[in-house]
């Protein structure tokens, strides 16, 4: 008998607010974070969208905004242990990811839903303050990993900047399935239905908070997109209110990023953009002297492609 098919819909929505990158989570009790998701239902459903963002609202309290199809995920035992999918009991579960940004990270009126920090998940992947704490842990349980494998150690150089190797902001999906590849993730040992590793275990928070099935596999997937994005799309305005100081943007990119901008150099490439413009008056809430607001010139999307912006690094 052919294995009944299901598809399931999973939402990564992202904000930026209080100097961090966030995305909507829910938690049942008893179980790890997990991202909204949902079933499709194709005799009630007539989109995937509409579906999705019903369910997003329903089980978040939160109206998502912008929206796009990330990524279908379909591998054998992805979902394992299940996310539980109505009607998903002894059928393969497909899974198809959406992005969605907004400016509004409210506070999520159903229990159980909150705004949760992307470093939360990965904590390796913020240097905004230089090489984080986590992956100065993590390091030796790569090299330990790697062993006289050539070829192990020179991915985990590659992906994790070891012996000063450049760091790519935008390789975050691949950093976390080498991760799991090397049993470091604990979602690895989970899947296999084998006991935590003391060894693993004692990093702790250094490899992330773990997530419901593969739940975290696809945040990471989102934020190698959105990261990639940010240089070729404005998607970062779909983050911002509709007025901002130069400063606010500049923080909510390298949030996103997780990297540090050259300050000069920013206002400099977005300059010569012409995404924004001033709008004569000044932001008096800033703490200090008081900054010119701006607003993202959205017109320009239906007369031009627009590009996104040039991230200058402050070490550059």
């Amino acid at each position: 008998m052919p294995q009944r098919i299901v598809i399931g819909l999973s939402a990564v929505v992202a904000a930026v607010s209080e100097g961090e990158a966030r995305m909507l989570t829910v938690r049942s009790s008893g179980q790890p974070a997990a991202l909204p998701f949902g079933p499709f239902d194709p005799e009630a459903d007539r989109t995937f969208e509409i579906a999705l963002r019903s369910f997003v609202s329903a089980q978040t309290g939160f109206d998502p905004g912008y929206v796009e199809q990330l990524y279908t995920f379909g591998d054998k035992g992805r979902d394992a242990p299940l996310a539980a999918v109505d009607g998903s009991a002894a059928a393969r579960v497909i899974s198809v990811g959406y992005l969605g940004l907004t400016a509004r990270a409210d506070t999520a009126a159903q229990q159980g839903a909150s705004w949760s920090a992307f470093t939360g998940f990965f904590p390796w992947e913020d240097w905004r303050e230089g090489r984080p704490e986590a992956l100065v842990s993590i390091e030796p349980a790569l090299r330990n990993w790697a062993g006289q494998s050539a070829t192990r150690l020179a991915r985990a150089r590659l992906l994790f900047a070891l012996d000063d190797a450049p760091w790519n902001e935008e390789r975050a999906l691949e950093r976390y399935e080498l991760l799991y590849e090397a049993g470091l993730a604990p979602e690895a040992a989970r899947d296999r239905g084998e006991a935590p590793d003391p060894a693993i275990a004692r990093l702790g928070p250094a490899l992330g908070e773990p997530m419901l099935s593969d739940h975290r596999r696809i945040l990471a997937t989102a934020l190698s997109r959105l990261r990639g994005k940010l240089k070729y799309r404005p998607v970062i305005f779909e983050m911002m209110p509709e007025a901002f100081t130069l400063s606010a943007l500049q923080r909510a990119v390298e949030a996103v990023a997780g990297v540090s901008l050259h300050k000069q150099n920013f206002r400099r490439a977005l300059e010569r953009s012409g995404l924004v413009e001033g709008l004569g008056r000044l932001d008096q809430e800033t703490g200090g002297r008081p900054a010119e607001l701006f607003r993202f010139r959205r017109e320009i999307l239906s007369a031009r492609p627009a590009s996104g912006l040039s991230l200058p690094l402050l070490r550059d």
